[in-house]
């Protein structure tokens, strides 16, 4: 999750580029830079970090445009997917006389770069970004035309992207597509100028107009104006850039939560193919000598590892135990060499998991961190990295975090089941054809929000609430317990239904509130029967299921899928929706929760 801008036009552009930037911030602050093209000479500035660090190295250079009569110009926010956060792997990365940013991710790069190395071609960086500009000049230099070399450059690419690439060879234009990833393009207020950026936030007060280019739309813009290879529809910009930000939404958790189709497409981007799972972070020796995996996280974290532990041992055959970090740097813990250490943080900073990981690397365990930070601490220590690739998460209480951890460490059961020969080829060919499906399960469907916008009206009081489920729907009811908690301050607590009976039956009465998770593929039968011993003593029952339950008091309708964890994540969004209502009932600040921080970075 990344964020690019382009400009051409007679202001300063490197200002305008830069103000982009800052605009777009949120989507990425591993490292920044920006291409400015002048009187046939490309100028460029990157640098690590935040967008103030680029700022200050172009403001200490003698590079000025102040007097220049027209320039064009790219810029680019990283967030890091492919290599470390450093200035080669920044953008704009470069050919021999061309320029290019993206955002996104190119699945089919190593294919691309081995074939460019054949002809000569030669890569400073880590990233996928840099085969874009290289294919693009392999084909201009045989063709001399950029508009067809360009047309057959985004021909060639799979995945998820939008690009901007300009070119010393025809040096009044830019050249953009846009494909599974945001990107929006205006005719500026001043006369020549035209604008690009991932979010309507840089273009605020800058132009009046924009077009939110649709998947498969490329074209160019130049002193004449702008060509699309098809027809566009242009809109009326917003006039908040805090808005804009929000993408129309009132909280960024809620745009976080209709974010998670699209982030979880991008988790899994490169990872699956037809028959099997990838992972080039990961070595096909790491499960040698391997007899235990154990997982160690805290918080929602800690939620998706322990869905985690029944995928692992379901699927890979394995032993898996899971650990809470802050309780596990102090119980003098066992650790052997056999055993595989799973750390998982959407930060990498989480201060007791940075040290339970510590523990374990030095007493000599190979060890795994499952991070969104490519930067952060824990990417520093483990032996392997597996990004989660969710783009940074504004809101307090974390839900794409969760989604994007979970399908990744499914993927990684999948990956080792594989490799220890646990899992049949056509298991795995279905397995991953439910991984496929797993994004239109985390699509928002407006009924669904709309029914817990209504029932939220009638959870705002009682003495507290029952999140149960079974099987993998245990930790889903503790994510969904925790989201209330966070976001509403209401006591809840997440349950496995089984356990009803041995004690927490004693609180049911109509003012606790029981939220029971009842998926049709696992255990229906078993939760349906604990639900109806709560109701039996008069729990106010909301039933979340795609079978309906004449006992609840009230229903969400989930579709039928044919597998459970498709259930799963259709659950996971609803229990984020209802959460959310409730808190924005109770008139209390959605992304910013009382007493709560992002990232818990001290003890």
């Amino acid at each position: 999750m990344c964020g690019i801008v382009g400009y051409m036009g007679h202001q300063n552009s490197n200002q305008i580029l830069l103000d982009g930037l800052k605009d777009l911030e949120y989507r990425g602050y591993d490292s920044a830079g920006i291409a400015l093209l002048e009187d046939g000479k490309i100028n460029v500035f990157k640098a690590v970090g935040k967008i103030k660090n680029l700022e200050d190295k172009i403001n200490n250079s003698t590079f000025d445009t102040k007097n220049s009569t027209f320039s064009i110009g790219i810029g680019h926010t990283r967030w890091a997917t492919h290599g470390k956060p450093t200035e080669l792997n920044a953008h704009p990365h470069s050919g021999a006389y061309s320029y290019v940013v993206h955002n996104g991710i190119i699945e089919n790069y190593k294919e691309i770069k081995a074939e460019l190395e054949t002809h000569g071609h030669k890569f400073v960086s880590q990233t996928d970004t840099e085969v874009i500009v290289h294919l693009f000049e392999f084909y201009f230099n045989q063709i001399k035309d950029a508009a067809k070399a360009f047309k057959q450059t985004i021909q060639r690419l799979e995945g998820a992207y939008s690009i901007l690439l300009i070119t010393k060879s025809e040096p009044n234009k830019i050249f953009f597509m846009k494909h599974g990833s945001p990107l929006a393009v205006a005719y500026g207020n001043n006369t020549g100028e035209i604008l690009f950026a991932s979010s309507d936030s840089p273009l605020i007060g800058l132009a009046s107009n924009v077009v939110y280019l649709e998947d498969g739309v490329y074209g160019i813009a130049s002193t004449n104006g702008l060509i699309f290879s098809q027809d566009v529809k242009w809109d009326i910009l917003p006039n908040s850039k805090q808005f804009a930000q929000k993408d129309g939404f009132r909280f960024f958790m809620e745009k976080e939560i209709y974010e998670q189709q699209d982030v979880v497409t991008d988790s899994m981007l490169g990872r699956i193919a037809d028959k099997q799972i990838n992972f080039d972070e990961l070595d096909d020796t790491l499960m040698d000598g391997i007899n235990e995996i154990r997982i160690c996280a805290c918080g929602t974290s800690y939620h998706a590892g322990l869905t985690a532990s029944y995928l692992f041992e379901r699927l890979s055959k394995i032993r898996c135990s899971i650990e809470i970090a802050s309780e596990f740097r102090y119980k003098d813990p066992l650790l052997t060499k056999d055993t595989l250490f799973i750390v998982i943080s959407q930060s990498g900073e989480t201060a007791d998991t940075l040290e339970a990981l510590k523990m374990a690397k030095n007493a000599g365990l190979k060890t795994i961190v499952v991070c969104n930070v490519d930067n952060s601490s824990m990417t520093r220590i483990a032996h392997s990295t597996i990004l989660t690739r969710a783009g940074i998460e504004k809101g307090v209480a974390s839900t794409k975090a969760f989604s994007t951890q979970t399908v990744v460490l499914w993927m990684m059961a999948l990956y080792f089941a594989k490799i220890r020969k646990t899992i049949t080829d056509d298991k795995l060919q279905e397995e991953i054809r439910i991984l496929r499906e797993v994004p239109n399960s985390l699509k928002v469907e407006n009924e669904v929000h709309e029914k817990c916008r209504r029932l939220s009206k009638r959870y705002l009081h009682g003495h507290g609430f029952f999140f149960i489920g079974r099987d993998v729907f245990f930790p889903l009811a503790l994510e969904g317990a925790l989201k209330l908690k966070e976001i509403s301050y209401l006591h809840a607590e997440g349950y496995p239904a089984g356990e009803m009976k041995h004690g927490p039956i004693a609180l049911a009465d109509p003012e606790l509130f029981t939220i029971a998770l009842m998926p049709q593929h696992l255990h229906y039968e078993k939760i349906k029967s604990n639900v109806e011993e709560l109701s039996a003593r008069d729990s106010t029952i909301c039933a979340i299921s795609p079978l309906r339950f004449d006992l609840a008091d009230d229903f969400i309708n989930t579709k039928k899928t044919d597998h459970y964890m498709l259930e799963f994540f259709e659950m996971l969004v609803v229990l984020q929706l209802l959460s959310m209502e409730i808190s924005v009932r109770l008139g209390n600040d959605v992304d910013m929760p009382r007493n709560l921080a992002k990232s818990v970075t001290v003890e």
